[in-house]
């Protein structure tokens, strides 16, 4: 089949779709149907591929053109407008050719040349006849109505509110298709919204307006919004001059103008799919079918002219930015928290920037203090004996064991309530909470202001209650759980938001971003969080503005207006290191359950496989060895080979590889490739989601990751070692380090450990483990600990300072006492100037032995010695008879793999690791 015949074939399909009836020039019936399509109609100029016919009346032309001819349609424009201008056979009058479109059979450009200055924008489908007969009825064209929309009354709006309405006017009237609005939380980016949609249905003359968001509660909020609008030049509501319906159903009324929907029902219901009302319940959650939207003759990309998208910074990507593209529609994002990849998505055209700091110099938003507390164990984690009674707890069921630790158990602050759960951390936090609130955050309130706390999951949440409950010593109703896996999570949410009670409310993720609570006063994080864009979502939740008589409906001892909020950071969350996005978790709100019943009912999308994969790699880093062999022997693979096949279905360079496609960079697929490629694709996707159809392995699955059992620690009683707000800290870190350098400067030339600060002969500058212990008594004599030494060099100079998760103590006190004395520019903990150290080394080292290569065993022998290092800064061979060595053979065997030369290598990384 010739490319243009292939091109023709697929344009009928799509033409029929939306409703043509399709002819040839000798088969002509233009009482066929309301709209007719004939092919090949002869002009003066030569034929027209296709004449559109609406009534029997020609209005519009299709240039068809072979697919190769994709990215040249824009070419054969004049060749449209000769044909547009030319005079149809048969036809007397000289016809007026109205709309006009250059299409493949992939891609489809359309022409209203009644717009002033009018532009091709590419569409999803042909619009329908009824759609072209209505528009010919219209006095003027929408994008002609935006070039003369009358001035704004800025009465009662914000400068922010107005800036953004204005320039998205201009934005509009310049027929640009995408526009982001960036305002801060709380400064009314949905009553700026509303206030932009009823200015294009009266003045634009807009049919109907598609208002698009991702969960449930935001969608009532919206329609709340839109029912307490009131215009300044119309004494009636919204809703009783425009049409606005929430979509609930699968179905949408015809006789409305505005449109409430999540995107995942809208996305659902353009499949032709009847979803249930759980697809709305959770942040674009799992979507059960294929990929990719198809077209949908009950609602056609014409449907709606404009689609504002609230919180579009987490809805427009992958599977969702198809909803969003299929619609011919003007698309306004509003967001607080714009990444670069939502500002590139809208073609940097950003109409509105309003940031949180803007917003609080302006009173829109007020301001938050931040409180540090700081325990030992979260700073320094704890060490639990071997052979001693402990308590274990299933995390899913809480069901309690005792049985003797066989082994000892090391554990730092970020395992806490992960693998090991220590109910003193938490308690010594909410006591020094409870205490920093009555007499230092709010001494003159007589109850606990608004309190949200951030937990990592539900289980933690669990503790998280029943502690604040009893530390307060308060009823049930005064902290609830409100997370999308408690049953009353939406009536206690009212009540949070509305009543007395409850004063404090612990969740996960189902407050954390687009859910007002505006008398919050207190935001407490148990959790870190790393991504950027949700930390600042968070903090939102305590950024809203609210007058004195509100406050005191929930709040009665309050006394004025609020005016700030207080961050409670007891994990470090205000200082950690943040991302722009994150990567391999794209759908955080799904459960792991949900996530491969989506799989084994057919997904095979990007956002579903990717994720999957990352819950795969965050459970294979619990499991002990047992529980891998057994995962293997369920499975057939291991989690990081399953988890590997779900990356690969979606890396291209694999695919192109797995598919013998061999081309240069950015160089675009033939179309031979593309079939290839695609093919390829749905391949490696059906095999890395083939053991998800099995349901044997799915609750494996869950049941490895819901029952795996957590360490309750009870040995280690937690205290508080530091709490106060971030400037105080600044201070006391800066007496500190004062007191550091006072101790090094009065005993640095008695001190034999230190001589690796200035000899750099390893042999004169043996390290004596016992001098450099009695350093750091001497330190610690004076309340000065390695970690907090850490900290404070941390706080001061973070741009010189490499937070460390794990703290050698000894040795990492040696690179503090470098950094201080000038003999490293950065402060950074010594494993990681071993291990970069010691991959110099063996990249040296293996070139030097070339060709022969370093065994397996070879290297892992070399590896243990650098960690050996890591700990004890030093080696010599009588240590190689000692564990760990002493278990692979020792000293006998490391002469077995290296030799005579094992001295001169021992010798080699003793100076070059430390270096």
């Amino acid at each position: 089949m010739a490319p243009e015949e292939k091109a023709r074939l697929g344009i009928d399909k799509k033409l029929i779709q939306a409703g043509w009836q399709v002819q040839d020039m000798e088969e002509i019936n233009l009482r066929a149907g309301l709209g007719v399509a004939v092919r090949e109609y002869p002009t003066d100029t030569g034929e027209v591929d296709y004449a559109l016919f609406v009534n029997g009346v020609p209005c519009g032309i299709i240039e068809a053109k072979r697919s190769e001819e994709g990215h040249r349609l824009s070419v054969h424009e004049d060749q449209v407008d000769g044909y547009a201008n030319s005079k149809f056979k048969y036809i007397k009058s000289e016809p007026d050719i109205r709309f006009v479109y250059e299409a493949t059979d992939k891609i489809i450009h359309f022409t209203d040349y009644q717009d002033i200055d009018y532009r091709p924008r590419e569409v999803f489908n042909f619009f329908r006849p009824e759609t072209l007969q209505a528009l010919l009825q219209k006095e003027d064209t929408i994008r002609n109505n935006l070039k003369k929309m009358p001035d704004f009354d800025k009465s009662g709006f914000r400068k922010c509110q107005i800036n953004a309405v204005e320039n998205l006017d201009k934005s509009l009237a310049h027929n640009r298709p995408y526009a982001l609005i960036q305002m801060a939380t709380g400064a009314g980016k949905t009553f700026t919204a509303i206030t932009a949609v009823y200015r294009m249905l009266k003045f634009g003359k807009f049919n109907r307006v598609l208002f698009l968001v991702d969960t449930k509660s935001l969608a009532e909020q919206a329609e709340n919004e839109f029912n307490a609008y009131m215009p300044n030049d119309d004494r009636r509501p919204f809703t009783q001059i425009y049409g606005v319906h929430r979509l609930k159903h699968s179905s949408m009324p015809k006789d409305c103008q505005v449109y409430i929907s999540t995107i995942q029902r809208m996305y659902s219901m353009l499949r032709g799919e009847d979803p249930d009302d759980s697809v709305d319940e959770e942040s674009c959650g799992s979507i059960k079918g294929n990929r990719e939207v198809v077209y949908n003759p009950k609602y056609p990309p014409e449907y709606f002219d404009c689609i504002i998208v609230d919180e579009c910074h987490r809805s427009i990507y992958d599977v969702w930015s198809q909803v969003l593209k299929y619609f011919d529609a003007f698309i306004i994002g509003l967001t607080a928290t714009p990444s670069a990849k939502t500002i590139a998505f809208f073609n940097q055209n950003l109409v509105s920037e309003y940031t949180r700091e803007q917003a609080t110099i302006d009173g829109v938003n007020v301001g938050e203090d931040i409180y540090l507390i700081e325990t030992d164990i979260t700073q320094n984690g704890a060490h639990i004996a071997a052979k001693q009674l402990i308590e274990r707890r299933n995390r899913l069921t809480r069901e309690q064991r005792y049985e003797e630790l066989p082994e000892d158990v090391d554990y730092i602050g970020k395992d806490l309530d992960k693998s090991v759960v220590n109910k003193s951390t938490i308690r010594a936090i909410i006591r020094k909470f409870k205490e920093a609130v009555e007499n230092t955050l709010f001494p003159e309130r007589q109850e606990l202001p608004k309190t949200l706390i951030f937990a990592k999951d539900d289980s933690h949440a669990e503790d998280i209650v029943n502690i604040v409950r009893e530390e307060f010593g308060k009823g049930r109703e005064f902290c609830k759980k409100i997370t999308y896996n408690a049953s009353d999570a939406n009536v206690s949410l009212k009540s949070f938001r509305n009543d007395f009670y409850p004063r404090v409310a612990v969740t996960v993720n189902m407050i954390a971003t687009g859910t007002d609570v505006k008398p919050i006063e207190c935001l407490v994080f148990l959790r870190d969080i790393h991504s950027k864009i949700y930390f600042e979502q968070m903090k939102g939740r305590g950024t809203r503005t609210l007058k004195l008589a509100e406050l005191q409906k929930v709040s009665p001892s309050a006394k004025e207006n609020k005016d700030h909020f207080v961050i409670i950071d007891a994990v470090g969350v205000t200082k950690s290191k943040k991302v722009e996005t994150r990567t391999l978790e794209r759908k955080p709100s799904v459960s792991l359950k949900d996530l491969m019943m989506s799989v084994a009912m057919g997904t095979r999308d990007d956002d579903t496989l990717t994720s999957l994969a990352n819950r795969l790699i965050r459970l294979n880093a619990k499991l002990d060895k047992d529980e891998q062999k057994e995962f293997v022997k369920v499975a057939g693979s291991s989690p990081n080979i399953l988890t590997e096949n779900l990356l690969n279905a979606f890396d291209e360079d694999y695919i192109c590889e797995k598919a013998g496609i061999f081309r240069e960079k950015d160089r675009d697929f033939t179309d031979d490739e593309f079939v290839k490629f695609n093919a390829k694709q749905q391949e490696l996707a059906e095999k890395a989601a083939a053991p998800f159809c099995n349901p044997e392995i799915r609750k494996h699955i869950e049941h490895l990751k819901t029952v795996h059992d957590q360490i309750i620690d009870s040995v280690n009683l937690d205290t508080v070692t530091f709490a106060g707000f971030d400037v105080q800290k600044a201070d006391k870190a800066e007496e500190m380090l004062a007191s550091f350098r006072t101790y090094i400067n009065e005993h640095k030339d008695e001190l034999i450990a230190l001589n690796i600060i200035y000899d750099q002969n390893y042999k004169n500058r043996r390290m004596t483990i016992k001098k450099l212990e009695e350093l750091y008594e001497g330190l610690k004599k004076q309340g000065i600990t390695v970690a907090r030494l850490w900290d404070c060099y941390a706080t001061l100079q973070p741009e010189k300072v490499k937070r460390s998760g794990t703290v050698a103590r000894l040795a990492d006190l040696v690179s503090m006492v470098r950094f201080e004395l000038g003999y490293a520019d950065n402060l950074e903990p010594f494993a990681d100037r071993v291990n970069y150290n010691f991959m110099k080394w063996s990249l040296d080292f293996n070139a030097k032995h070339a060709p022969a290569t370093v065994t397996e065993e070879q290297q892992e022998w070399l590896r243990m010695i650098r960690d050996y290092i890591v700990v004890s800064l030093s080696i010599d061979r009588e240590d190689l008879d000692m564990n760990p060595f002493s278990q692979k053979g020792g000293l006998g065997k490391f002469y077995e793999l290296f030799g005579g030369e094992y001295e001169e290598i021992l010798n080699e990384l003793n100076e070059k690791l430390v270096a």
